[in-house]
């Protein structure tokens, strides 16, 4: 018996350092990622003539719209704020003397994607950036606190990233080539309180995401949930960036160093680290009332400052 045990708590420490060893590895691929591969400066341009980006009128949309014209792609930016884009369009053209089109959407609607296919058409479309999300309210909140606009939510972070991909996908298995990022968040990664329908929405985009690679890996196409923490966006209210809290520009071009890594990234170093800590806390800690309250209470604060 006692030699049973003794194999046991062997074999149990033996999968617990293989479980690290696979973490360092993973993580790895931010601290040294030349070794994973560099990618060439022509991968993006290989991939087609034109990147289409929704979203892309402010915050990490806007930052992936710039980024990509840098690296030589013709850019569709997808938005609903006409005037936005068309400033922004104006910067790539002047800046990269890359191609820009701009079509208008509202993606909390579902009558938008027909137009938008029509637009699409010709295009040698390589990149599709699913960017375009909300938040149910600016602050967190318990679900039953915050505004009633679950409909308007979920077409915007999760029927939007379907419908996207279902329009630019099958040219992108015809041509077998391509690279669909899918903007998601590491609040995804886990039930977040106070975020409920925001945390289930891009808990269905990073699972939709890591089953269309397993599906399209083979045909030579790249789909990858992003998944970051504190970026610094309108719809986040722009805090200051720190160590943690990433600008766009920054994290945008951080994240597509690592396009080719996986089915899913955290985007940039810091965001790794800070996930591989926040993974390690008991889900029973983050669901605690206790918890919950002190959040409330530190953002109620806040809010009183403001």
């Amino acid at each position: 018996m006692e030699l049973l045990l003794q194999q046991l708590f062997i074999v149990l420490g033996l999968l617990f350092c293989l479980r690290l060893a696979l973490k360092c590895l993973g993580f790895s691929k931010y601290l040294f990622p030349r070794l994973w591969g560099v990618l060439p400066p022509s991968f993006f341009q290989s991939l087609g003539k034109w990147a289409v980006v929704t979203g892309a009128g402010d915050g990490i949309g806007k930052a992936y719209s710039i980024e990509l014209a840098n690296r030589g792609m013709n850019i569709v930016m997808i938005s609903r704020t006409l005037e936005k884009m068309q400033r922004v369009a104006m910067e790539i053209e002047q800046t990269t003397g890359r191609n820009v089109k701009i079509i208008q959407a509202d993606f909390t609607k579902n009558k938008i994607y027909e137009h938008i296919e029509e637009c699409l058409k010709e295009l040698e479309i390589g990149i599709l950036v699913n960017n375009v999300g909300m938040l149910p309210s600016p602050h967190p909140c318990c679900f039953l606190t915050g505004p009633d606009n679950d409909e308007s939510l979920i077409n915007c972070n999760v029927t939007s990233a379907v419908k996207m991909t279902r329009i630019i996908l099958k040219q992108m298995k015809q041509r077998r080539k391509g690279l669909i990022l899918n903007i998601s968040s590491a609040f995804g990664s886990f039930p977040c309180p106070l975020y409920a329908i925001y945390s289930a929405s891009k808990a269905f985009v990073t699972t939709f995401s890591k089953a269309l690679q397993a599906e399209y890996k083979s045909k030579g196409i790249i789909i990858q949930a992003v998944t970051p923490y504190g970026v610094s966006t309108p719809m986040t209210k722009n805090p200051s960036t720190n160590i943690i809290t990433k600008s766009s520009r920054d994290f945008v071009r951080e994240s597509l160093n690592h396009v080719a890594q996986g089915s899913e990234t955290f985007g940039c170093i810091a965001h790794a680290a800070l996930g591989c800590i926040i993974n390690h806390i008991p889900l029973w800690v983050i669901h605690s009332t206790r918890v919950q309250e002190f959040c409330l209470h530190i953002i109620n604060r806040k809010q009183n400052k403001e």
